[in-house]
């Protein structure tokens, strides 16, 4: 199915929707880097880094994506990913308990993260308890098992489910299907390698009434294959096929309530952490009086993992 009536290649349609890519980027520094705290799986709250890499665009043109935008059009040289990762874990004060390699992509992606790199990287993070990367599950195999072996740590993957909703997920053009995302999971899993799962809220093509129920049920399928976490993103516009969806009527982001209620329905299966993404969380709200809050109590779910009372606003009802 086409991401747009009339498209007959998917992919060259969400190319042609796409504004210019920002140049000048630097091989040898990360896109950006931070520290944030999260719920382990034995209920501690762990320092974790996040390392966004500079690298490769991902060979996948999926159509909700907004990570090209600040991609290069070549393979980094070797030492180049090792060394951003120094460079980041240097100014956040060295390596912590926890660290997130995302690099606009999969990481199991030779073009992207060269395997060359796979000891230096290792040996970046060598004092972090867990170590998580990101990859498209079609990704998943020897090369995995390769740097996991490298690790003192453990290493946690996290998979792009996006959705199980069955004429949704063809259409957002990630070329790969739920037997590939159980497949992927399910080596994962065996290899003692933890998974958690990226689940859109409301991706295109869902109505805002629907959006809830199909997040949690996307939800309880990544529980399903294994995952220990699953961390709910609220689809955003701005990388040029939303946008045009948006002209359509195909696509709205969804709004904080829909957010809200996804990830208190996906937390009441009780299978595993479940996070929010609160990043850029205006652009999903309506009352800016009560934004606050209601990023403070998101936050603090994310923290605690139990449900917390609503906000209560004067403003908006």
């Amino acid at each position: 199915m086409e991401p747009s009536p009339g498209a007959t290649d998917p992919t060259a349609w969400i190319l042609q929707q796409r504004p210019p890519k920002p140049a000048g980027l630097d091989p040898f520094r990360p896109q950006g880097f931070f520290l944030e705290e999260e719920r382990s799986a034995s209920g501690e709250l762990v320092k974790s880094a996040c390392i966004l890499l500079t690298n490769k665009e991902c060979p996948w043109r999926c159509l909700m994506c907004d990570l090209w935008r600040h991609t290069l059009d070549f393979t980094v040289p070797p030492g180049a990913i090792p060394a951003q990762v120094e460079y980041a874990l240097s100014r956040l004060g060295g390596c912590p308990a926890q660290v997130k390699l995302y690099n606009s992509g999969s990481f199991f992606d030779r073009a992207a993260i060269p395997p060359g790199d796979y000891p230096a990287i290792a040996a970046a993070v060598s004092k972090a308890g867990n170590v998580i990367v990101e990859s498209h599950p079609r990704l998943i195999g020897e090369r995995v098992l390769r740097f996991r072996d490298r690790l003192r740590g453990c290493l946690e993957v996290a998979l792009g489910l996006e959705t199980v909703h069955p004429e949704v997920l063809p259409r957002l053009n990630k070329r790969f299907d739920l037997r590939d995302f159980s497949a992927a999971a399910s080596f994962l899993r065996n290899a003692g390698i933890a998974v958690r799962a990226f689940v859109l809220v409301k991706p295109p093509f869902l109505e805002e009434d629907e959006a809830v129920e199909w997040a949690v049920k996307s939800a309880e399928f990544a529980f399903d294959c294994g995952a220990g976490v699953v961390s709910l993103i609220p689809t955003r516009a701005g990388n040029g096929a939303l946008d045009r969806l948006r002209e359509t009527k195909d696509f709205a982001p969804p709004t904080l309530l829909t957010l809200e209620r996804s990830l208190e329905g996906a937390l009441r299966l009780s299978r595993g952490r479940v996070f929010a993404d609160t990043w850029d969380l205006d652009k999903f709200s309506q009352c800016p009086e009560c934004l606050p809050a209601r990023r403070l109590r998101l936050e603090r779910i994310n923290r605690e993992q139990r449900p917390v009372p609503p906000v209560r606003c004067a403003a908006c009802g």
